[in-house]
């Protein structure tokens, strides 16, 4: 028997709307980079037009499940990470969407492994198809490399304290294989915390940011994104931390701007490739309603003319 995971799809109204740029019958080709369980994608395909396509990308075997329940002859899904952008046609997207991080139903899940809330296997893989999982990786990685990931990607003041408790565990008892048991040993590492959080929370994250290469997946997309998008086309991203928000902000703010060659202080700049348009956060409504909200920013831009 199937659990029914639910998921709250977070600033659907917001991304939708700034995607299709008003339109409420849009022509032309949108992707949704990260279909998840579908909520942005459906709210698409309730404004296109019937020349409109719809193309998702998810690497979640669930979420590409879920994706077949979908009978609209104008929507595709695509068993493959958001890096895989740059396999669509130069300038054929109208509008590409990016939803970042974790979904409620890989959350809720204890058998995936994404949180201490629940007692499940150590694996944190959006595709349990291929790759190693966290588990994996903690039993055979080198001390150094365990604090490096968790200080980089969870920005955890105590990653080598961490690190060293997870390699003395493996040397005295075994690898950690349980969330539970990771949970457990952070809980017992970590003295101090902020107020209302759990101790292993930004290893949880690190972890999970590193065994599915999250930042640099991202940045990938991000930069085909350039390619695809046709001029006036809307990229529009949600991240839900400040390590994905600030490789957005500063992608956004890099090709916002025209750029000059020094060496050739006469010669005409590079026009700019994006125009930076709006940046949203949830409304306290939709926060009270959904505290995983909470910490989400969307941001805005437009493919310009010119290149």
């Amino acid at each position: 028997m199937n659990t029914p995971w639910t998921h709250t799809t977070v600033l659907l109204g917001e991304a939708v709307e700034a995607l299709l740029s008003g339109s409420t019958a849009a022509t032309g080709t949108y992707v949704d980079a990260t279909f998840g369980r579908g909520g942005h994608a459906r709210a698409i395909l309730a404004r296109l037009a019937p020349e409109g396509r719809l193309i998702a990308f998810d690497k979640d075997a669930e979420a590409v499940a879920e994706a077949a329940r979908i009978s609209d002859a104008r929507f595709s899904i695509r068993h493959q990470g958001f890096r895989s952008l740059g396999e669509l046609p130069d300038a054929s997207v109208a509008g590409l969407l990016m939803d970042l991080g974790v979904s409620s139903p890989q959350i809720d899940n204890p058998v995936r492994g994404f949180s201490f809330r629940f007692d499940g296997p150590l694996d944190m893989r959006m595709d349990t198809t291929r790759g190693e999982s966290v588990a994996e990786w903690l039993a055979t990685a080198e001390l150094q490399q365990i604090a490096e990931v968790i200080r980089d990607y969870g920005e955890e003041r105590f990653a080598v304290q961490i690190a060293k408790a997870i390699v003395a565990r493996r040397q005295e008892r075994g690898p950690v294989s349980t969330t539970a048991e990771l949970a457990e040993l952070v809980a017992g590492t970590v003295k101090t915390r902020e107020p209302g959080q759990n101790p292993a929370t930004r290893t949880f994250q690190a972890f999970r940011i590193f065994i599915n290469a999250e930042l640099e997946e991202l940045q990938q997309a991000l930069e085909a994104s350039l390619s695809v998008l046709k001029p006036g086309g809307r990229l529009a991203v949600i991240s839900f931390h400040s390590l994905e928000d600030r490789i957005v902000k500063q992608f956004i703010a890099k090709h916002s701007k025209e750029v000059y060659d020094r060496r050739a202080p006469f010669a005409a700049p590079k026009a700019m490739k994006l125009r930076a348009l709006e940046r949203i956060k949830p409304s306290q409504a939709e926060v009270s309603g959904n505290p995983r909200a909470r910490s989400a920013i969307l941001r805005v831009a437009e493919r310009t003319e010119a290149d």
